[in-house]
């Protein structure tokens, strides 16, 4: 046992070791030396540095890859974590055709274009440039920590995205990730495993894909398969209305948050899943007040009401599920979970396939014992009876 223990020590003293040699051998314009680097975690980039204890100030080189039309920050949040607070030195291609260096503080996610401008930071900066070579931005930079504290949180970003000449906007995935606690002293980084507004991403995603995306198609191959078994009645009905009540309460929940999202986003905005989401929201509310619009099963109107129902039942669960996968690209969570809700939407339309087998086989079947039944005068006036797939 203890040898085991002392092998994977010295495994993850070497992974680490490896971590820190990558970004080692990188060489600056000037000559410029620096003796830390950390290779960061997200979007291809990495940080060097060269600490001073003797006035608490740091000399950092940002290093980024990036196209020549594309724009890569780095900051410093010296109250938080993640964008809000954070005193950011961004880089990007000016007007001249030449890159250039902004210090800009960022208050609230609610940024406008006019918000990005070259402004003093809340800590000091005594000297800032940039370059662009090799498909690299690199920002150099001479500051003084917050505080005189070594541990402080950064964040660094990068995107393509621009509004009235200003970088403006970045996608999702790892660029919410894109954020660590430093000690420039040290030279340890732990990530700070992204902010409350991923969070926020998330629960949004696991809200509507449990909602639109399983619970809605659940509620209707309840309606459509299960009314077929007499045994089934009226359980299938109770049944059925939970999951359509409960996928509309929770599903609401989740678009109201990302109806939040939006608004926190300025700049940010997903047209395709936006108005998928919309579209989704009217219909289901349209749909909850089929229930109490439903006419009685004599009435001359049920059968525009049943049309109606079942276009909007089946309309809701496309949109979904094609909702659902763009917001899969935008969050770009772990492969794992695009293929967990991938296995069950095949799961229940493979379980929606054998039942439309047997609910036909069953229908025949019936079919042909009341028709010999009608035949022989035991079944009165309506002896063929109809397949009910009502949904109600």
């Amino acid at each position: 046992m203890k040898p085991a223990i002392i092998f994977l020590c010295l495994l993850l003293s070497v992974l680490d070791h490896g971590s820190a040699q990558s970004c080692a051998g990188e060489t600056f314009s000037g000559n410029k030396l620096y003796a830390t680097c950390n290779s960061l975690s997200y979007l291809s980039a990495s940080l060097h540095w060269n600490y001073h204890p003797s006035n608490g100030t740091v000399d950092v080189a940002y290093r980024a890859l990036q196209t020549s039309d594309g724009w890569v920050a780095w900051a410093i949040n010296p109250n938080g974590s993640g964008m809000i607070g954070a005193n950011a030195f961004l880089a990007f291609p000016g007007s001249n055709g030449t890159v250039t260096v902004y210090t800009t503080q960022f208050s609230s996610y609610g940024v406008l274009p006019s918000d990005v401008k070259n402004e003093n930071l809340t800590f000091a900066v005594y000297s800032r440039e940039v370059e662009y070579s090799g498909g690299y931005y690199t920002i150099y930079a001479a500051l003084e920590l917050p505080r005189n504290d070594t541990k402080q949180n950064t964040v660094w970003q990068a995107s393509t995205t621009f509004s009235n000449g200003v970088p403006y906007g970045h996608p999702g995935g790892d660029n919410y990730k894109s954020q660590i606690s430093l000690d420039f002293l040290s030279g340890t980084a732990v990530s700070t495993g992204g902010n409350s507004r991923l969070h926020r991403r998330n629960i949004h995603g696991v809200l509507n894909a449990i909602s639109w995306g399983v619970l809605m198609p659940v509620g209707i191959i309840i309606a459509r398969y299960m009314k077929v078994f007499k045994s089934a009645d009226p359980a299938w009905f109770y049944l059925h209305v939970a999951c359509q009540v409960s996928g509309y309460i929770i599903g609401v929940s989740g678009w109201g948050l990302g109806i939040k999202l939006g608004k926190d986003s300025a700049g940010i905005t997903y047209h395709k899943h936006r108005d998928l989401a919309i579209a989704l929201f009217c219909l289901a509310t349209v749909q909850v007040f089929a229930l109490f619009l439903r006419p009685n099963k004599d009435h001359k109107y049920r059968l525009y009401w049943k049309v109606y129902h079942l276009a909007v039942g089946y309309s809701i669960v496309i949109l979904s599920v094609v909702n659902i996968f763009e917001g899969f690209d935008i969050l770009d969570p772990a492969k794992k979970w695009k293929r967990a809700y991938v296995v069950i939407i095949v799961t229940l339309g493979a379980i929606a396939l054998v039942l439309e087998a047997v609910t036909w086989a069953i229908y025949l079947k019936r079919r042909q014992r009341e028709a010999e039944k009608s035949h022989h005068g035991a079944n009165g006036a309506n002896g063929y009876g109809v397949r009910e797939h009502e949904m109600l």
